[in-house]
């Protein structure tokens, strides 16, 4: 063949190829539009802009660069959502490009690999772990046959309240007892916690609280090898080494768990599940199930239930107490309602709560002012795509800033403002079809615990108001109660809430 054929030959195979490109990667047949956002440094590109809140630091320049905003994490594109408009587009209309997470750090170190439904990619194993959760968890049957559960652990706790009778205590201490003590009940079968030092067990209940907290902290750190690659070998936070600790810890306290249960599935002809480690059991054993459960999986899918369960519900209903601390008249509101649909003689049940508006008031406000996740877990473009104009290529990381969405002035009246009356005869839910009010995400990575966390926020507060006449310790005023945050995957009170409590009903009437 002459040399200008084969040229001609080469040049077609070129405009071949261009065309092949361009229409497959349409984003790039012109010139991107990227949101809008403060010009990035070299190497760690706006790492310097984010303070040791990031939701606080996404808000503020938010008020510059708007509701869509690009920056630069070391080399990863970065998208913050800061608008309940913005938060739809990814969690709804654009749900499917978005229904992945990044490959983190925190996802490969403590969740086994990104196994538990939090850190796992989007695909066949996540749809099987949701669909077992909700299920064998939360459905409604499975969610009443555990009422009972409920029942005693919540009594187990007013009656501690009751012995504390004007004695100032640690709030938060004794909601996560009883968050902790129902999913462990729920999902492990029993409490493997000590709940004194004169009984013996594999962990305290102090010891397994410190290892959840430090777990959420570490699932929330924006970790230097996560956005700088290169870096991540020298570990510069410290974080990766904390990660490795804590995962040793948990793979301690899973291995006693399922040896136990393994133990006693084998003493047992025809062993019937009766908690979630022994169904997760039985499905590693079904060679019929989509995809094959590994002893790891499982460790990371009870963990994922034992931490997600516990530490959002107490953070959420401490929240709330110290927000009515603040403002004792919301109490007395509460209380009123409490008094007339309740009386004075019973405490009240799961089954009252539909009847106390003003109590799921203060729930939503709450939920509203202090999110627990004030940036969703963060997700993943799939696929390149353009939301609301702008192009966002494959591969960026997306923030959704519930923190900002809740004090986005255009949906809130006094946004800055506690008010649990905004709520009142207002159509607007928290299970993530009302985009201004987001608690537990939306759409295919939306918590599939909601429901049982309704119930025990609900219940709870419900009761401690019902119960018990509450005051700040020491003459110490309403204004001069601290509100300030810890940043991690949930968001808790920096110095925990001091109160002192004498009772208002007798526990016999509970």
């Amino acid at each position: 063949m002459e040399l200008t054929s084969w040229a001609a030959v080469l040049a077609m195979a070129w405009l071949a190829a261009l065309l092949f490109f361009f229409k497959n990667n349409p984003l790039r047949f012109h010139k991107l539009k990227l949101p809008p956002g403060p010009k990035p440094w070299p190497i760690i590109g706006n790492l310097n802009s984010i303070g040791p809140l990031p939701h606080q630091s996404f808000h503020k320049l938010s008020q510059k660069f708007g509701p869509l905003m690009q920056l630069k994490f070391g080399s990863v594109p970065v998208v913050v959502a800061s608008s309940a408009e913005m938060a739809k587009q990814f969690l709804k209309t654009h749900d499917h490009i978005f229904a992945c997470r990044p490959q983190t750090a925190a996802g490969k170190y403590t969740t086994y690999n990104y196994t538990n439904i939090s850190w796992a990619p989007y695909g066949p194993y996540l749809r099987q772990g949701r669909k077992i959760y909700l299920s064998e968890l939360f459905s409604s049957k499975q969610l009443e046959s555990f009422e009972y559960i409920r029942v005693e652990e919540r009594r187990a706790l007013l009656s501690r309240l009751c012995a504390l009778s004007g004695k100032p205590i640690r709030l938060k201490e004794h909601l996560s007892r009883l968050t902790l003590s129902v999913i462990s009940r729920i999902v492990l079968g029993k409490k493997y916690f000590s709940e004194s030092e004169y009984e013996s067990s594999i962990v305290t209940l102090k010891e397994f609280q410190d290892m959840l907290d430090e777990l959420f902290l570490l699932n929330g750190v924006l970790n230097i090898g996560d956005w700088i690659p290169w870096l991540d070998f020298l570990d510069l936070q410290g974080y990766v080494k904390r990660m490795k600790a804590i995962t040793k810890k948990f793979d301690r306290f899973h291995d006693h768990v399922i040896g136990e249960h393994k133990a006693k599935r084998e003493s047992v002809k025809d062993f019937v599940p009766k908690d979630m480690v022994d169904l997760l059991l039985k499905l590693a054993d079904d060679p019929n199930i989509d995809v094959k459960l590994t002893y790891d999986n499982i460790k990371a899918l009870t963990q994922d239930l034992v931490a997600g369960g516990t530490d959002t519900s107490a953070t959420t209903v401490e929240w709330a107490m110290s927000e009515l601390m603040k403002q004792p008249h919301l109490i007395r509101k509460a209380t009123e309602e409490l008094d007339r649909i309740i009386g004075r003689d019973r405490w009240v049940e799961e089954k009252d709560i539909p009847q106390l508006p003003y109590i799921d008031a203060i729930m939503k406000e709450t939920m509203r002012k202090h999110p627990v996740a004030v940036l969703l877990a963060p997700h993943l473009a799939l696929q390149d795509c353009n939301v609301a104009g702008y192009d966002i290529r494959k591969g960026t990381t997306i923030f959704i800033n519930t923190w900002s969405i809740g004090r986005d002035p255009s949906i809130w009246d006094a946004p800055e403002e506690f008010r649990p009356e905004r709520f009142l005869g207002k159509a607007i839910d928290v299970k993530g079809q009302n985009f201004e009010l987001l608690p537990f995400g939306s759409g295919r990575r939306m918590c599939p615990g909601y429901s049982l966390g309704l119930k025990m926020i609900s219940s709870s507060l419900a009761n401690m108001l019902h119960g018990f006449e509450w005051k700040l310790p020491d003459n110490m005023k309403p204004e001069d109660l601290n509100m300030e945050e810890i940043y991690g995957l949930a968001t808790p009170r920096k110095f925990p809430l001091v109160a002192v409590m004498k009772p208002r009903l007798p526990l016999h009437l509970y």
